[in-house]
């Protein structure tokens, strides 16, 4: 042969080997169809995404420029507000109670107090369309369409918001960046501003946010504008966002979502080039004959190794063009999966950047995963043509799979580098597929020893035929239960989050436990609400007063010399937040003190001791011991932490950041907040009914409500993540397709061996099915293993609760994954077993 490398004459014997067997490479490049695919939807996606935000930025803010925050106007930004030119409005908005008289319904609802012509881009998408306009200058509403539907309202019916009832003008389809998720979380109510002194919902203790909206000119130059008040707007400790910021507020938002589903698709990937890896180590071990009679015919390793690398990426290219196709026709669903979750309306167009990002990322991982058996090509020798068998231990010594293995570690490394950019999430993430899957190889390789260990002697011979036959040479038992388990997993963990959540929810409404939050409630209110709970038999679980302040000094140093202060990394908001306190004499069954000693009652007015929530100390560096000066309404009061408190915010209790002790805020102006438990939802309806009635400025938190949203949110949210674990599963079926009909020869040759010593057709066909049956099993089993031993952990260690799944869900799973992996196997093992040994031979052998 000639010493130099002639690449064309390498190209044309890849294509000859390849003639017979282009079936089976097809096969190879299948498994990572799907992960391609599902990386060239997502990129896609990104890049439909980031075209959709630019040019929708204005309407999803619907102006120029919006001034907010949670307190009202200081006299500095009114006068910013007055200064500057443009078309201007206003929105106050808070949550409350409304009341449907036609259907007695009451919900709490987002009120939003519009005044002027915003939104100034996009518009209040209405039923009737001019009802977005024409509520402004009457006593009308607009009401979210799942409060329309939920309590089967009409338009021209009425609605009571506080102390005035308004005529409903129309149904609010959508909004300037609302989502499907905030409309169900909190559904919006617009009202006129000029009706909003007249509810009487605006008193001491509600929580409304002011905005303020403006367009201007579009010689207006907006930068220039911005620098200008920044100072204003950041000393008062007011928000503000432009069209700009909105485009990097949202785009930072959705690049994080595609980046977690990239990583999602990237898994389904890797797991597919598993299974390529298992693949390619079978076809070439059939292959080293031919290259054996190649060796002798004077080809050089190398050439011989470059054939095959050449016919692999081949088809590896083929499999990414295929992958990328498949991909473009995804992204064209991906806007109905996430719907509830866009601001806006996603226009689709093909994107051939991520195109080419899926075909090139398929081709280098194919062949990156394909090269850990190469490689061994180089080991094959003429000898071998007189050999038995390969020499399986010179394989396992090549140093060169080692290196294989680094540029496969490197290049996950990368990849995730590439979505995450911040190299130690990619460490994390690294590490992290790594341990799962070796945590998968490794049960899976356990629970094959015990069956191995503890193998049924007394079972009839075609059990233990059909169980023998998961040892069989070159089978791939360990990928397919790696694979099928880990989509098992996906399904599995997932259902136990879901449960985890809402049985956290309902263990709060069971018992005596409260599930209903009244707050808002004046001191001249209290009395009557005390006894509309006891007129309707209801318990008074918790009476909490509130008190709100601000922090003026911190040992000693104010806002103005903290702002000055360059090596101060206090929060920018720890003098200006208003604080909501309380005050009692014991803590509650949410809270422990953590750090320093509780006092419940003050005895030196000069130095208050308090209680602060230990993470909130910790995030502004405050300590024991500190001094904190608050304004209480006019009154300066100086305290002293005297302890610190871990609090689970996650319980239905009220929790609060700062505890004074009695004997301080007694007569401080304060409102209150009740807490009690309803037994029965027909109970909760006319408890709601009747304070709405009477106190229409209090507003209530059914925790029965608070379940049915959470139930819905998180089937959105499970939708998306089964849609994403998906590929991974359908990408397991497919390894376990391309594993039967790859191993189709050794299948041919134990048939044919099993008929000759006179088993019937019937009784192999058992001894499939069973094989079958087992690997599903087994798969399925260390799937669902994995997803229990998860699912405790994140519940003991992140939700901090008891883990009692519910297993019906997931005995389904279980039952389904081994029916689904007989029925493919059978499907695929039929030709063998329906056809006589000598025809099978003839063809195949």
């Amino acid at each position: 042969m000639n010493s130099k490398i002639n690449f064309a004459w390498l190209a044309k014997m890849a294509w000859r080997d390849s003639r017979r067997n282009y079936s089976r490479l097809l096969l190879f490049v299948s498994s990572i169809v799907l992960g391609i695919a599902a990386l060239v939807a997502i990129y896609s996606l990104g890049y439909n995404l980031q075209q959709n935000i630019d040019t929708q930025a204005a309407s999803l803010l619907g102006a120029d420029l919006e001034i907010s925050n949670n307190t009202p106007p200081t006299p500095k930004i009114t006068n910013l507000i007055d200064s500057l030119k443009g078309q201007k409005s206003e929105e106050r908005s808070f949550a409350s109670m409304i009341y449907f008289p036609k259907s007695s319904g009451t919900r709490l609802a987002q009120i939003r107090a519009l005044e002027g012509n915003f939104p100034y881009y996009g518009e209040l998408e209405t039923e009737p369309a001019s009802a977005g306009k024409s509520f402004r200058n009457k006593k009308e509403v607009l009401v979210d369409q799942t409060l329309m539907l939920q309590y089967q309202a009409q338009v021209g019916d009425s609605l009571k918001v506080g102390e005035v009832t308004f005529l409903i003008a129309g149904i609010l389809k959508k909004a300037p960046g609302q989502t499907g998720i905030a409309a169900t979380v909190a559904p919006s109510v617009y009202i006129p501003l000029s009706y909003l002194k007249q509810t009487g919902l605006a008193q001491k203790g509600s929580r409304i946010v002011y905005r303020y909206y403006f367009k201007f000119a579009p010689t207006v130059n907006m930068p220039l504008l911005v620098k200008k008040i920044e100072p204003t707007v950041e000393r008062e400790d007011y928000n503000y966002r432009t069209v700009e910021s909105q485009k990097e507020d949202t785009g930072r938002t959705f690049r994080d979502l595609t980046r977690f589903l990239s990583l999602v698709g990237f898994i389904a990937l890797l797991l597919g080039c598993v299974g390529v890896a298992s693949a390619i180590h079978i076809y070439i071990r059939e292959k080293l004959n031919s290259i054996a009679i190649l060796r002798c015919l004077g080809v050089k390793a190398s050439q011989a190794f470059l054939i095959y690398l050449i016919q692999i990426s081949g088809i590896g290219l083929i499999g990414s063009l295929l992958g990328a196709g498949l991909g473009a026709v995804i992204q064209q669903f991906l806007p109905a999966v996430l719907k509830d979750f866009l601001p806006f309306e996603l226009a689709t167009e093909l994107s051939f950047s991520a195109i080419g990002q899926g075909i090139v990322l398929g081709v280098i991982i194919s062949n990156l995963f394909a090269l850990l058996s190469l490689i061994s090509i180089r080991k094959v020798s003429p000898l071998n043509v007189l050999r038995a068998s390969y020499e399986q231990g010179q394989i396992t010594k090549d140093p060169l799979k080692w290196l294989v293995y680094l540029l496969i570690v490197l290049f996950v490394f990368g990849f995730t580098w590439l979505q995450m950019k911040k190299w130690t999430d990619a460490i994390a993430f690294t590490v992290g597929v790594m341990v799962a899957f070796l945590l998968l190889l490794g049960v899976a390789s356990l629970l094959m020893w015990l069956v191995r260990r503890f193998f049924p002697s007394s079972w009839g011979y075609l059990g233990r035929q059909g169980l023998a036959n998961l040892y069989r040479p070159n089978n791939q038992t360990a990928i397919l239960m790696v694979s099928i388990g880990l989509g098992t997993m996906f399904i599995c963990t997932l259902l136990f989050v879901q449960n985890i959540l809402l049985d956290r929810i309902k263990l709060s409404t069971d018992g005596d436990q409260p599930n209903m939050v009244l707050f808002d409630i004046q001191t001249s209110q209290k009395q009557g609400v005390t006894n509309l709970l006891k007129q309707q038999k209801l318990p008074v679980l918790q009476s909490v007063p509130i008190v709100t302040m601000r922090l003026e000094q911190l040992n000693g140093q104010t806002s103005v010399e903290a702002l000055k202060d360059t090596t101060n990394r206090r929060w920018r908001g720890l003098f200006s937040r208003e604080y909501r306190v309380t005050f009692r004499d014991s803590l509650i069954s949410t809270e422990k003190v953590v750090k320093g000693k509780w006092n419940g009652e003050a005895k030196d007015l000069n130095a208050v001791p308090i209680s602060l929530e230990d993470g909130y100390a910790e995030r502004n560096m405050i300590k024991i011991g500190d001094t904190l000066t608050f304004n209480v309404q006019g009154t300066m009061v100086t305290t002293v932490v005297s302890s610190l408190r871990d609090v689970d915010w996650a319980g239905v209790q009220t929790n609060f950041l700062v505890v004074f002790p009695k004997g301080v805020l007694e007569e401080a102006p304060q409102f209150h907040v009740l807490l009690t438990h309803v037994p029965t939802n027909e109970v909760s309806a006319k408890f709601q009914q009747s304070i709405v009635r009477q106190f229409p400025n209090i507003s209530l938190i059914d925790l029965g409500l608070i379940l049915t949203v959470l139930d819905d949110i998180s089937t959105k949210i499970g939708f998306v993540i089964r849609f994403m674990a998906g590929f991974s599963i359908l990408t397991g079926l497919i390894v376990l397709i391309a594993s039967v009909l790859i191993s189709k020869y050794q299948r041919i040759q134990e048939s044919v061996l099993l008929r000759t010593l006179g088993a019937s057709r019937r009784q192999i066909l058992v001894i499939t099915a069973l094989e079958y049956f087992f690997l599903g099993t087994l798969a399925s089993a260390t799937g669902v293993l994995l997803a229990v031993g998860g699912g405790w952990a994140l519940a003991h260690f992140s939700f901090e609760t008891d883990f009692d799944p519910q297993f019906v869900p997931v005995l389904l799973v279980f039952l389904i994954v081994p029916a689904i992996t007989v029925f493919i196997g059978l499907a695929n093992s039929w030709g063998i077993l329906s056809r006589s040994p000598l025809e099978v031979l003839r063809q195949d052998v």
